[in-house]
């Protein structure tokens, strides 16, 4: 599986925050199991174009939050413990992102249809496959 880790360094959170931060939720999406391998530091710092010390402090944190596991000589891994995030978890973390989104396309001006379709766009991009939104889920009309 390949991991789409979106760094944003303008966004006020440390880089290797925003890192721990998108494997947790892929640990939480069951997109990476127990066991999954996670990419090298030396693979992951080129692929960002980030400072490997930076890859190695995120690496550090997760596995002392017992997210993953750094085997010596071999990499790290999803630790067997790790779990995934409630659907109540999912939604108030999915939340906190839309509401970045939103707070930033009200200050640009932007109306919900560009927004949407946007988001429409790069959710296509990176999965594969259009969300479709729901009026009576959403709130849309």
């Amino acid at each position: 599986m390949m991991l789409h880790f979106q760094i944003d360094p303008h966004s006020g959170i440390p880089v290797y925050r925003q890192m721990m931060d998108q494997v947790k939720y892929y640990v939480a999406s069951s997109s990476l199991k127990s066991g999954d391998q996670l990419p090298s530091i030396r693979e992951l710092a080129q692929a960002l174009a980030i400072n490997p010390t930076t890859v190695v402090k995120a690496y550090t944190e997760l596995q002392h939050e017992g997210v993953i596991e750094i085997r010596h000589g071999k990499g790290a891994f999803v630790a067997a413990g790790a779990t995934g995030l409630s659907e109540r978890g999912r939604e108030k973390a999915l939340r906190r992102l839309a509401r970045q989104l939103a707070v930033e396309a009200v200050q640009m001006g932007c109306s919900v249809d560009v927004a949407l379709r946007l988001l429409n766009e790069e959710f296509k991009e990176i999965s594969g496959h259009e969300f479709e939104t729901n009026p009576k889920q959403t709130g849309l009309r």
